[in-house]
């Protein structure tokens, strides 16, 4: 009998204190839980953004398509960089496929953007060559538009911190202390 006691006061001075039902929070171990994307993945998240917003401003048409495309390219590869696995084998590792033909097998909810994406890699690599007329205007507005509802789907995806709703601010009541406090806006 004493040595069973002897064990159990081993394992709670190695364990610590078993956590108590009605104690402190501090008693609770935290559930590890992945909160966000990699860095990898988030630094091309923000380049990707950056290109977008660069797209958004120039003046050539071949020049904000491309610079669009680009910024779709690194969202894909965020994607990647968060969700991938290297190749099984080495055979199929040998063989060098766009991210357009790797993001479906990785992410298939994006299968259709993958798509639109991929049909327009070759009027991208003919406006960063300069062709005339690769795209005019209207394709780089479709394309900006396209890229920051694909942009901000993947950050909603990667990221997995979502933002709260703030308790509303009303006029009367400055310090949010109004009947409604608690309840999110609903626009």
């Amino acid at each position: 009998m004493a040595t069973y006691h002897a064990a159990a006061a081993q394992r709670r001075r190695a364990t610590g204190p078993a956590p108590s039902l009605t104690g402190p929070a501090s008693d609770v171990h935290p559930v590890l839980r992945r909160t966000t994307a990699p860095p990898a993945a988030l630094d091309l998240l923000a380049q990707a953004r950056a290109g977008l917003d660069e797209a958004a401003v120039l003046e050539t048409p071949n020049e904000r398509y491309a610079t669009a495309h680009l910024a779709a390219l690194r969202t894909a590869a965020a994607v990647l960089a968060a969700r991938g696995r290297p190749e099984p084998s080495p055979r199929r590792r040998a063989r060098i496929r766009s991210a357009w033909e790797v993001l479906p097998e990785i992410a298939p909810e994006l299968t259709e953007w993958s798509a639109l994406f991929a049909s327009g890699a070759r009027r991208r690599a003919r406006a960063e060559a300069g062709i005339q007329g690769a795209a005019n205007r209207r394709d780089a507005d479709d394309l900006i538009r396209d890229v920051a509802m694909f942009l901000r789907l993947v950050e909603r995806m990667l990221v997995l911190q979502p933002v709260l709703p703030q308790p509303r601010q009303d006029e009367g009541d400055p310090g949010g202390r109004g009947a409604g406090r608690d309840l999110p806006d609903a626009g």
